[in-house]
């Protein structure tokens, strides 16, 4: 259903904290020229963590609107409670959105078994695709593939972010589910590997700052031009890893600030990058090209 360079994009905001509206439409704009495949609102990148229920559905909701059916918007609705993770999800069908990212339930270190009934229970309650994010280095939660398999056979459970950077844990998902059930990379620095061995594509931090690159290469990678999606890569290697200096989305926030594009506003306990990185990310971004 999904495919290709999927940004998980930022909030931007203005300096005191508030959704900065003109940005995020500016922004739209600019993926959308930039061939961006889908757009996924309110996601970690997104800062959802800091985003109150409200503000969850209204960043979905200008998403929409502003994409207008042009491409796909999937709203980020997970969270540690299955009840809000409903609630959230109800919302994000209301704002018409296309499909959900649920992330694992974080802190509160479920079961497999809690996982799944977890997914389940939102499932049969929302009628809404589903796409499983699993990113334990955040969540203290790892979703192993022996429960994604079970989950996959849900109808409306479609596909999984698979953001450990383990390329043996995409492939061992691969194998154990249908082919109608797509993986996408949820690590821009693995990305390329993952497609070359059947992924679908990557939710990515590095196609806020770099969305045509990240296009041309995905392209690149799932037609089989691999020369080219490697050359590409090469290019971008840097920037994949230095937008991870801090936490993200801090480093990102920066590049786009530095580009003109958002202002300097990000929440709290998440601060400004610091200057000790500032050549290091404006490095990674001339390496890859990006001017403006």
């Amino acid at each position: 259903m999904f495919k290709g360079s999927m940004v998980a994009i930022i909030t931007p905001m203005h300096v005191d904290g508030t959704i900065d509206k003109k940005a995020l439409y500016d922004l739209v704009e600019w993926h959308i020229q930039s061939k961006t495949e889908a757009i996924i609102a309110g996601g970690t990148t997104g800062e959802s963590a800091t985003l109150d229920m409200d503000e969850q559905f209204e960043l979905a909701s200008l998403v929409v609107k502003q994409v207008a059916g042009r491409i796909p918007v999937i709203a980020g609705t997970g969270s540690n409670s299955t009840r809000n993770t409903i609630k959230l999800t109800e919302n994000a069908k209301r704002a018409g959105v296309d499909a959900c990212l649920i992330v694992t339930p974080y802190y509160n270190k479920p079961t497999q078994k809690g996982l799944y009934q977890h997914y389940k229970t939102v499932a049969e309650t929302v009628d809404l695709p589903i796409i499983l994010y699993n990113v334990p280095g955040r969540t203290a939660c790892d979703m192993l593939p022996e429960t994604v398999e079970q989950l996959a056979k849900i109808n409306s459970i479609i596909a999984i972010k698979e953001a450990t950077g383990k390329l043996e844990r995409a492939q061992e998902i691969l194998k154990r589910c249908d082919k109608s059930f797509s993986v996408y990379s949820g690590d821009d620095e693995t990305a390329l590997q993952l497609m070359l061995n059947g992924a679908k594509g990557v939710i990515s931090v590095t196609a806020n700052v770099a969305p045509l690159k990240m296009h041309e290469m995905c392209a690149a990678a799932l037609s089989g031009n691999h020369p080219l999606a490697e050359k590409i890569n090469d290019e971008l290697k840097l920037l994949h890893k230095k937008l991870f200096v801090e936490s993200n989305p801090t480093p990102t926030k920066w590049a786009l600030h530095s580009m003109g594009k958002i202002q300097a506003g990000i929440r709290m306990p998440l601060l400004p990058l610091d200057n000790k990185y500032h050549h290091e990310v404006k490095e990674a971004m001339q390496n890859a090209g990006v001017t403006e």
